[in-house]
């Protein structure tokens, strides 16, 4: 024999593939990689190699074949649907339970970020956190409870405080603390991802040393409501921290210098189908509503007025005006507003309220006869 395979054709050749691995294609698999070493194979070797892959892919293929496969009787070929509440395998086609007790291969247990317990009944920890330094898979040790967890002094002999910087725990902290304002007032998760950004970019910069890390936070949330076009007033913030207005508007102007940011200003429509949905005016009052605020903007009827107080007042003229009416003291409580306050916006645009309806508007108390105050 040279230095070149031959294959004695003498014996029986075997079909070219056998489901895409077949005795041709491993030889010239074989004799490819073989050229390049000095080693001669005999062909009765090559033989043996080929037959060997060939019977071991048909015996894996029959093996597959003989296991059971769990089949309506009425209908062979539907694909059945499995219940995993139940644990049932139904068939779409006649309703009936083919088999029951499915093993469920999903997480064996539930994390609830609301839970207060000491246990976790989490087996995983959390997802990573791309604003922590070390992605926040850090290993944290549970608090012991038997006598061998604590020294002869009562100490605990594990500490999770090394395995986490400072930076990060504080980050951690505020947080954690912004998921529980915007969990209070119904935030959605968008928003809660802009306040960490910006809580982390402001951290960083060391930019507003000397102020609280709550009175940051809630800063940074309420930068955020504004970014992502559903601004909250700051008293709705103030009733979900513990820090005052003040110091939160603060922290807001520092913020944005620091940042080198903008919001977006406020406007009566922002606020208003929150304010109608609140008190539970119908779209027909909204929509007046939100047309009598547009209106005296655009009449420059309420120069420095707030656009919240402009709303308030607006609310109240429309539902006065129609069959759902809604005190002073009930919109001042849900938008955040004093009486006098909701009283001095309406009496700038009370002389000009037939200019301020809309003209397909359904009057149940007359334009003369609203209260003037």
């Amino acid at each position: 024999m040279g230095s070149h395979c031959s294959w004695p054709f003498s014996r029986p050749v075997a079909p070219l593939c056998y489901d895409s691995v077949g005795e041709s294609s491993i030889k010239t698999h074989l004799c490819a990689s073989l050229r390049h070493t000095r080693f001669l194979f005999s062909a009765d070797l090559l033989w043996l190699v080929a037959g060997t892959a060939v019977a071991l892919k048909m015996a894996s293929t029959s093996r597959l074949d003989a296991l059971p496969r769990v089949t309506c009787p009425n209908h062979p070929d539907a694909i059945l649907v499995e219940d995993y509440r139940a644990g049932d395998m139904i068939c779409p086609e006649c309703g009936l339970v083919v088999g029951d007790r499915v093993i469920d291969v999903g997480s064996e247990w539930r994390t609830f970020s609301n839970d207060k317990a000491t246990k976790d009944p989490s087996r995983v920890g959390d997802s990573q956190n791309p604003l922590l330094s070390d992605g926040d898979l850090s290993t944290m040790i549970g608090k012991g409870t038997g006598a061998a967890s604590f020294d002869e002094f009562g100490n605990s002999k594990y500490q999770n405080r090394r395995t986490m910087s400072s930076s990060d725990r504080a980050m951690m902290n505020a947080f954690k603390e912004i998921t529980t304002m915007a969990d209070r007032i119904n935030l959605p998760r968008n928003i809660v991802d802009r306040t960490n950004n910006l809580f982390k970019q402001v951290y960083e910069q060391k930019s507003l040393k000397g102020r609280a890390n709550d009175a940051i936070a809630s800063a940074c949330l309420y930068i955020a409501c504004r970014q992502e076009g559903v601004p909250r007033t700051f008293k709705e913030i103030c009733a979900v921290s513990r820090i005052s207005k003040k110091e939160i508007g603060r922290c807001f102007k520092l913020i944005l210098k620091a940042l080198e940011t903008s919001v977006d200003l406020i406007t009566t429509g922002d606020f208003m189908s929150r304010f109608c949905s609140n008190l539970c005016l119908p779209k027909q009052v909204q929509m007046a509503a939100t047309h009598i605020a547009r209106k005296a903007v655009e009449l420059d009827l309420v120069p420095g007025r707030s656009p919240i107080s402009v709303a308030a007042a607006a609310i109240y003229m429309a539902s006065q005006a129609s069959a759902e009416k809604r005190t002073q003291k009930e919109i001042g409580d849900i938008a955040g507003v004093a009486d006098v306050t909701i009283r001095q916006s309406y009496r700038l645009i009370y002389p000009r309220a037939p200019d301020l309806f809309p003209t397909d508007f359904k009057f149940d108390t007359p334009v003369d006869k609203l209260p003037q105050l």
